[in-house]
Formats: structure tokens, C-alpha cells, sequence
């Protein structure tokens, strides 16, 4: 998969790319990304990328010509352009099922803004979609574009090296992840869950699949309302409610 990054701070990518899983995906080629500086594109000797609003207002607005002709740059040869997506508070809140599809292209070009936003014809005539990652406003789309690709490339196969620990993610099945234990089985008195030490597949499948449950009504209940659940399920969550009012 490849990534095409159109931003003013190219060097905010440096650290991303160089460490971690992501430096280990792009090492064995199983991502490739180009970050760009758009004000390469700018159509004056001054290299102006931004202008004040018509109409008036505070702020800079970035301007259409350069993005459009970094965009047109680096997909004259392409068969058919690859989906450009904008970082925006005001897009589509970012989901894992949205990953999942990001995770399928085998290229996005990706838009971080920056100062007051975007001209209007940026969206009206490039942009394929538009994603925000919490309804909050940072100072350009450096860092939701960071989140976007983390987030998609883990889901690349190969590049998590066990690809069900992807799978068991929260919010890959629509629920909060499980708890998780590993050595030593005791730490200061506080001990595994039996059931994890039992070698008993089918009840330690169980047992996170119900823990799975409780974390989510616990912490995001409005998960719960999206899922097909089974009346043995919609029974023991319901039992587990009763007993916390209870106690």
C-alpha cells in the first residue's frame, strides 16, 4: 500500500516513519508513503499557499491551486486517480470499520490542512472524503493523518506479524478488547483469572467474549445498541447489571 502525504510540515513524519511497527512495515516494503510539501505548488515566487477570506473574517484560507496541482502531479501517470481524503474536524468521524475500507485501496493521497481550512472548491471538485478524528480542533491534519495511517497499516497483512491481534482489537467486532494478563500468574496478591490457566479453550473463549461484553457496557454502551446479541447474552449482561445495583 502506498501513502501520498500533501502537507507544509513534512518533517513532522520524520519520528512516525522511523521507529516502531511502521518502520518495520516500511523496511520489508509492505508500505511505501511520499510525504510532500505542497508549497512546492504554489503559483508565485513568493511560494504563497494561503490568502485571506473573501468576505472577510479571521484567518487564512489555503488556497486551491497548489493542492490541485500537487494532487495532478503525482497522479499523471496513475490509471485511474487513487481516493483523496481530507483531514477535517468537520468530516466523518474516523471508525475502525472506516480503517478497515481505507485498508482495502492500495493508495490514498491524504490532505492535512492548515491555518483557517480549506478552500471550498478543494472539497467540491478534489476531495473523495473528508475524516475527523474527534470533534476537537488541532492546528493541522499532521497528526490525524499520523492516526489514519497507524491505524490502516497495522490492518495490511503481514505487518502486525499475527494478524489476530488485529482481529481481537477492540472495536474490530464492533466491542471493547477483552482484559488482557500475561506473567507472572500473581503480582502482589492480585492473581490471572483461573479460567485463563485452565488450558480449556472453549471457556477461556467464553470468558472473553463475556469480559468483552461487560467492558463494553460498562464503558461504551452505546456499542451494545449495534450488536446482534444472543439471549443467553442479552440474559447474563442483564443478570450482571442487576447484581451491581444491587451491590
Amino acid at each position: 500500500m502506498h501513502f501520498d502525504v500533501l502537507t507544509l510540515f513534512p518533517e513532522m513524519f520524520e519520528g512516525f516513519f522511523s521507529s516502531s511497527i511502521l518502520k518495520r512495515a516500511l523496511d520489508r516494503e509492505l508500505v511505501t508513503a511520499s510525504v510532500i510539501n505542497f508549497r512546492d505548488y504554489s503559483t508565485n515566487k513568493h511560494r504563497t499557499v494561503d490568502d485571506t477570506p473573501y468576505g472577510g473574517g479571521g484567518g487564512m484560507v489555503l488556497k486551491p491551486e497548489p493542492l490541485f496541482y500537487a494532487v495532478e502531479a503525482i497522479t499523471n501517470e496513475a490509471a485511474a486517480r487513487p481516493p483523496v481524503v481530507m483531514m477535517s474536524p468537520q468530516g466523518t468521524p474516523y471508525t475502525q470499520k472506516k480503517a478497515e475500507e481505507l485498508a482495502g485501496y492500495d493508495r490514498l493521497i491524504l490532505l492535512c490542512g492548515h491555518y483557517e481550512g480549506f478552500d471550498e472548491r478543494i472539497r467540491e471538485h478534489l476531495v473523495d472524503d473528508e475524516i475527523s478524528i474527534g470533534d476537537y480542533v488541532l492546528t493541522g491534519g499532521e497528526l490525524p493523518a499520523m492516526v489514519l495511517m497507524d491505524s490502516v497499516i497495522r490492518l495490511i497483512p503481514g505487518v502486525l506479524g499475527n494478524e489476530s491481534s488485529a482481529e481481537a482489537d477492540s472495536f474490530s467486532t464492533g466491542l471493547l478488547e477483552y482484559p488482557q494478563y500475561t506473567r507472572p500468574a500473581e503480582f502482589r496478591d492480585w492473581a490471572v483469572p483461573d479460567v485463563l490457566l485452565s488450558g480449556n479453550h472453549k471457556e477461556i473463549d467464553q470468558w472473553r467474549r463475556r469480559q468483552s461484553l461487560l467492558r463494553t457496557l460498562e464503558r461504551r454502551p452505546d456499542l451494545l445498541e449495534k450488536q446482534d446479541l444472543s439471549e443467553e447474552e442479552r440474559a447474563w449482561l442483564s443478570q450482571q447489571q442487576k447484581q451491581r445495583r444491587e451491590s
